[in-house]
């Protein structure tokens, strides 16, 4: 069920004194997302700010998205937090709302150990609803080990990882440990996919989807297709904005991509703000390649 691209869905808000939510945008830019041959969407995750999102944002943003798709790709719904009677609420209204699945990125702050670890996953888990573990240790300050990926795949209801850890070493051992079980492993780096695809994974949660949705959907098809070499030159020919999409904190380029585009954005919520002037120009710039 999950392999391809993801787009990790922006949030997009009102222009307005409080910034609510724009659902109107939020259905237009699934719509053109899924019209450019994604093969699911994942909202509420770091692209998604959530961690600005009310809980009852965090909840509409998902139903929102749940009704908007209509069941004609997967939804993977982020519903991470540091605190697992959080996670377990927006894991269990995830469920209760109709998603696929769920991404869950590792506690953030409190650096659990291995055995609060592989207990935070199992109680969410036990909801039902399948689980995609979210290895991010640049936000983390925590690295997931491939031995405790493993040892969590067992789980029936823990189906995937989404690897940002960078570390390609890493990503083939967590691969390799889990070729008897029924799992996903998905590069959460965009500018990784290809080599990922390369070592058996599966597909990307990826942020540049967003704004190149089909090109991003040509890098996976033709691997897929054992094109290898259309793959690898699409992959180059989308690696200047794969970097632009993090010349600052992820989600402040690509909103302001997304603007650029005439898609849905609105603003950042505070503690993020734009771009400054020169990096807002360098994505401009590398944005008009692509048009």
């Amino acid at each position: 069920m999950f392999k391809g691209v993801f787009p990790a869905l922006i949030t997009p808000f009102e222009e307005t004194s409080d910034a609510g939510l724009n659902l109107t945008g939020l259905r237009a830019n699934i719509e053109y997302l899924i019209e450019n041959g994604v093969h699911g969407v994942v909202p509420c995750g770091s692209t998604g700010e959530s961690a600005t999102l009310t809980f009852e944002e965090h909840e509409t943003v998902i139903g929102a998205t749940i009704d908007a798709v209509n069941g004609r790709v997967p939804v993977v719904a982020g519903t991470g937090s540091n605190n697992t009677a959080e996670a377990l609420r927006f894991t269990k209204s995830a469920y209760d709302q109709g998603a696929d699945g769920v991404l869950v990125l590792s506690p953030y702050y409190n650096k659990p150990n291995r055995s609060g670890l592989i207990k935070h996953y199992t109680k969410l888990a036990d909801v039902g609803v399948p689980v995609i573990i979210y290895n991010v240790p640049s936000r983390t300050g925590q690295n997931l080990a491939p031995d405790l990926i493993a040892e969590l795949a067992a789980h029936p209801n823990i189906v995937g990882v989404k690897e940002a850890s960078g570390n390609i070493t890493q990503i083939s051992q967590i691969i390799e440990a889990t070729r008897d079980e029924d799992f996903s492993v998905l590069s959460g780096d965009d500018a990784m996919m290809l080599p990922v695809l390369a070592l058996g994974g599966v597909g990307a949660i990826a942020v540049t989807a967003n704004i190149e949705p089909a090109r991003m959907v040509a890098i996976y098809e033709r691997f897929c297709a054992n094109d290898y070499a259309g793959a690898r030159d699409m992959h180059y020919a989308l690696a200047p904005l794969m970097r632009a999409m993090f010349i600052d904190t992820n989600p402040i380029p690509v909103k302001q991509a997304a603007a650029m585009r005439g898609m849905a954005a609105g603003p950042l919520r505070l503690p993020l703000d734009c771009l400054t002037d020169a990096a807002e120009a360098q994505l401009r710039e590398v944005l008009s390649h692509y048009d």
